[in-house]
């Protein structure tokens, strides 16, 4: 198995390996290793010949914050037709002077990567050994107003879910995950099965599970930031144990029901 994706992907490969590695409860039958400057980290069950892994890729296509620890960058630059060598021209032509540059608004953007992704899909995974899946967005809680707190705060002291049925975050962008609807859709097409984990709304509810100040700070704080907690409070992460655990659930009940039956048949056979 292997999460790709941002740091929001990664938390929910943390959360996965907390799932399983209880069930491995000797220390010599498990592993956990670093490759490629630590983009690709691997848990391993050895009893199981079973690996769990994560490869970090934020915008799936080449971009000037691939680096799994430098990627805070001011301004985002994709390759939306590089997959194949992910990375390999770090530091190039990303700040090369004859480089052609376009300013493209964020859904084209994703489309532009979505559908790279999906050509790369199509000619390079074994459609009867892999089975694939989405993650839909995830929400942030960065504006109270928006569930009828105070404006101006966020997620910040927040100890309670949201309890309105139909609430809907303004960060969670549906012109962007009909994009994704329809590129998925066009896979399918093609006979491709892409299924999305749809964890958007499930999650908007739970604006008190973010880390929000309880979080390890990358860099040092500055005692101006220190004493505004709301304006470093972590509205976009999950704590865990938490909320990607419930992703994780839902993963597992699809993998489940789409291989058992196969594994099965085979027994029978």
């Amino acid at each position: 198995m292997v999460f790709v994706g941002d740091s929001l992907n990664r938390g929910q490969w943390v959360s996965m390996v907390c799932l399983v590695e209880s069930a491995v409860p000797t220390d010599s039958l498990k592993t956990m290793s670093f490759h490629h400057n630590n983009s690709l980290i691997v848990f391993k069950a050895k009893e199981y010949n079973a690996t769990i892994e994560y490869y970090w890729a934020p915008l799936l296509v080449e971009s000037n914050s691939d680096d799994p620890v430098n990627h805070r960058v001011p301004d985002r630059i994709v390759r939306v037709q590089a997959i194949e060598e992910h990375a390999r021209h770090w530091w190039g032509s990303f700040e090369s002077p004859d480089g052609i540059y376009r300013d493209v608004k964020m859904p084209r953007a994703y489309e532009m990567a979505l559908n790279t992704w999906s050509q790369w899909l199509e000619i390079h995974v074994n459609r009867s050994k892999t089975e694939l899946f989405f993650v839909s967005m995830s929400p942030t809680h960065e504006r109270a107003e928006e569930w009828g707190g105070v404006a101006g705060q966020n997620c910040y002291q927040e100890t309670q879910p949201i309890t309105r049925e139909d609430y809907w975050g303004a960060g969670s962008d549906l012109a962007m995950m009909k994009v994704v609807e329809t590129v998925i859709d066009d896979l399918r097409s093609r006979g491709v099965a892409v299924q999305i984990l749809n964890i958007t709304q499930l999650s908007e509810y739970r604006k008190e599970a973010h880390p929000s100040i309880h979080r390890k700070q990358w860099e040092p704080l500055k005692e101006e930031k220190l004493a505004n907690p709301l304006s470093y409070a972590d509205c976009y992460h999950w704590c865990l144990p938490g909320v990607p655990d419930v992703w994780n659930e839902l993963l597992y009940a699809h993998i489940f029901k789409n291989w058992v039956p196969k594994l099965e048949s085979r027994v029978e056979e």
